[in-house]
């Protein structure tokens, strides 16, 4: 049992890893944003509202650390975590649905959960109307970028919001 469980994983992350591998290689069946959007889109008046997904109360987690540097650098944020209140002195929502019907419309959707976990909040960013997909560093998920390209939302995958943020 321990056996399978252990191939399941390693198959599974083999799964993530080819994923990630296909976007770099631009080999994914819709565009992402390169470079130049993703400053003009971030460097905009007014400024993108962002929904953090899996925005961690723990300050050790880089989704901490992210929305932490975002709030620092004057972006509107509300951190999504069904298991915290509070994240970073923000108040924290169950879901994208949530934070957008109690604070209003967001932007982007930037979403801290493994591949398995991202073709919902694709669909959760689709229901609000956000403008933008954008899958954090490490992360890439075809489904969740069909999901969002069939909506006419942007995408974002593989880069940190933060980093991408104090570049623009």
């Amino acid at each position: 049992m321990i056996d399978s469980d252990s191939r399941e994983r390693r198959r599974e992350r083999a799964t993530w890893t080819a994923e990630l591998l296909d976007l770099e290689a631009g080999r994914m069946p819709f565009a992402v944003l390169d470079r130049t959007a993703i400053s003009a889109l971030l460097s905009s008046s007014p400024r993108p509202r962002i929904a953090i997904v899996g925005a961690s109360p723990n300050p050790t987690r880089p989704s901490h650390g992210v929305l932490v540097d975002l709030l620092g650098l004057g972006f509107d944020c509300v951190p999504v975590n069904p298991t915290a209140d509070e994240v970073a002195g923000v108040r924290c929502y169950p879901t994208v649905g949530a934070a957008v019907e109690a604070t209003g419309p967001v932007d982007i959707v930037d979403v801290f959960r493994l591949p398995p976990a991202c073709p919902e909040h694709a669909r959760e960013a689709v229901a609000v109307g956000a403008k933008v997909l954008w899958l954090q560093l490490g992360i890439a998920s075809r489904e969740a970028g069909e999901i969002a390209a069939a909506a006419g939302l942007s995408i974002v995958m593989n880069k940190c919001l933060a980093v991408e943020a104090a570049r623009a």
